[in-house]
């Protein structure tokens, strides 16, 4: 029983992901510390994963619709491995997720046909255009900047190198360590002992609700950045920020004293 209910707890948390959003800030009360290190989530808070929609839709025989499906089926499934207790990396879920997509469209489609639709164009991801400003700006005013991903660390790193902003982080921390997805709050907590920092010192940037959402409960600070088709999760703690992309949240920091 204790397993199932830690498992509708996460899955409940991922169901923020594809509703329409507010954008609302968050009530005003105490300011939150500066923190001392910035961590930020990867896939679409980063990268833009609509030049994937072309690969995928064609994987699904034209329907490029169903790429949020895929990737919110990813997430899913993901946090399914966790609680199970299960492990198998970002790509090889991202793999079966895609086949059970397709399979429940009544399209056919191999396991070779599903990773060669995902894996090259994942790792291949061009950055927003809001993206190497707002991380310059970051940097240049005195932030460590780490990248916190459910990708292996060969994939972020390949996908960091491919979108030039390797130099922009001073470390790149993957769930493979650990294999526990986000947003198990073990996660987060291991994150901020990496860099030795307590969870309230450390914010998680991230255009995700089910990720502003753990980084929230395990201690962290929160941004979300309100990309397109994104949401905050509405039942959950607030986000300390909300901004459009990364050079509004370089704004916002660089003017707090």
């Amino acid at each position: 029983m204790r397993s199932t209910h830690r498992l509708l707890t996460l899955l409940l948390a991922c169901l923020g992901v594809g509703l329409q959003s507010s954008c609302a800030a968050p009530q005003q009360g105490q300011a939150a510390p500066a923190p001392k290190v910035i961590f930020f989530d990867v896939n679409e808070t980063l990268l833009d994963l609509e030049s994937m929609r072309q690969s995928v839709g064609e994987a699904l025989g034209g329907r490029e619709e169903l790429l949020p499906l895929w990737f919110s089926t990813m997430l899913h499934y993901s946090l399914v491995e966790t609680v199970t207790g299960n492990y198998h990396d970002f790509g090889a879920v991202g793999t079966a997720a895609l086949m059970m997509v397709a399979q429940n469209n009544g399209i056919a489609l191999s396991q070779e046909q599903a990773r060669a639709s995902i894996v090259t164009p994942l790792l291949e991801l061009p950055a927003h255009p809001d993206v190497i400003e707002g991380l310059r700006a970051l940097k240049a005013q005195g932030y460590t900047l780490v990248s916190l991903t459910n990708s292996s660390y060969l994939g972020v790193q390949t996908q960091l190198k491919n979108a030039g902003l390797t130099e922009l982080f001073t470390r790149n921390l993957s769930i493979e360590d650990i294999k526990v997805y986000k947003p198990d709050l073990r996660t987060y907590r291991w994150a901020a002992e990496q860099l030795g920092v307590k969870p309230e010192d450390a914010v998680l940037v991230a255009a995700h609700g089910w990720d502003v959402a753990g980084a929230k409960a395990a201690g962290f600070q929160a941004v979300f950045v309100a990309r397109p088709g994104q949401a905050l999760y509405p039942l959950a703690t607030k986000p300390d920020l909300v901004v459009k992309d990364i050079r509004e949240l370089a704004e916002v920091l660089g003017k707090r004293p």
